[in-house]
């Protein structure tokens, strides 16, 4: 694998299903059966991430079951458990103008227009209305901050790390 290859853990083996060697897959995807559209998978077997294709894949009840090139058997499903799937960061869809993944502003500092320094983010949160900022204050208190641009969120910079925000640190 090349020394540039950046995984992106999208999900968990966590058992087998039936007999013919099919997997249960954990998604971190939203929604979960996203997981099915990237291919290849890799998992780490060895210490090394290995590229495993994907031969069928469905919804199972609440679960995501997978048929994984090359294991036939439940004994050798049974064996994956616990191992994460990942994918190439390249395979991510190219986002427009003003849009971020989630994990592209985790560990950004946040700033707001009076140059407080408000924090880090910590994650993010979804709230069904917006996304949420959780940021973690140099005090250690932790902020929600609302993730609307051009009302809370004036700015991201990636490049500088940084979120310009319209809050206070006493909202």
């Amino acid at each position: 694998m090349s020394e540039a290859f950046e995984t992106l853990v999208i999900g968990k083996l966590n058992g087998a299903y039936g007999i013919k060697g099919w997997v249960k897959v954990y998604s971190y995807t939203s929604p979960k059966e996203n997981i099915l559209n990237y291919k290849p998978w890799y998992i780490k077997l060895d210490g090394q991430w290995q590229e495993v294709a994907v031969l069928n894949g469905r919804e199972q009840g609440k679960t995501i079951v997978a048929q994984l090139e090359g294991c036939n058997d439940r004994n050798l499903a049974e064996s994956y458990q616990g191992l994460e799937v990942a994918i190439a960061k390249s395979q991510l869809p190219e986002l427009d103008e003003g849009e971020f993944y989630w994990r592209d502003l985790i560990g950004l500092n946040v700033i707001n227009q009076a140059g407080e320094q408000l924090g880090q983010v910590k994650k993010m949160m979804e709230t069904g209305a917006n996304d949420v900022l959780v940021v973690k204050s140099p005090g250690g208190e932790e902020l929600l901050i609302p993730y609307v641009p051009e009302y809370s969120v004036i700015n991201v910079d990636l490049s500088a790390g940084e979120i310009l925000v319209d809050w206070e640190s006493d909202y």
